[in-house]
């Protein structure tokens, strides 16, 4: 490994602002603010939109997608303006 081309990798807070979560673990990334983790250290940290603990996918809170259902109302819906197209290039 080359010296001094590599980011530092170092601690750092990863904090889900919408479930309230946190997790320590090692990054290259960095930032200005510091957060006063559990072992009582200050460790820079970076909030976060979404995380396993706040996405609906790995919550169990996904809505099912009704395809089908879609399919048929844009069929219905649209179903004369498909029928007149195919008509004029045939």
């Amino acid at each position: 490994m080359q010296k001094n081309i590599h980011p530092d990798y170092r601690p750092v807070v990863f904090r889900d602002r919408s479930a309230g979560t946190a997790f320590l673990t090692n990054s290259t990334r960095s930032s200005e603010r510091t957060v006063a983790w559990e072992d009582g250290r200050e460790y820079p940290v970076i909030d976060m939109e979404v995380s396993a603990a706040s996405h609906p996918f790995w919550t169990g809170r996904a809505g099912v997608v009704d395809t089908a259902g879609r399919v048929e109302r844009f069929r219905r819906r649209y179903a004369d303006k498909i029928v007149t197209a195919h008509r004029a290039t045939a």
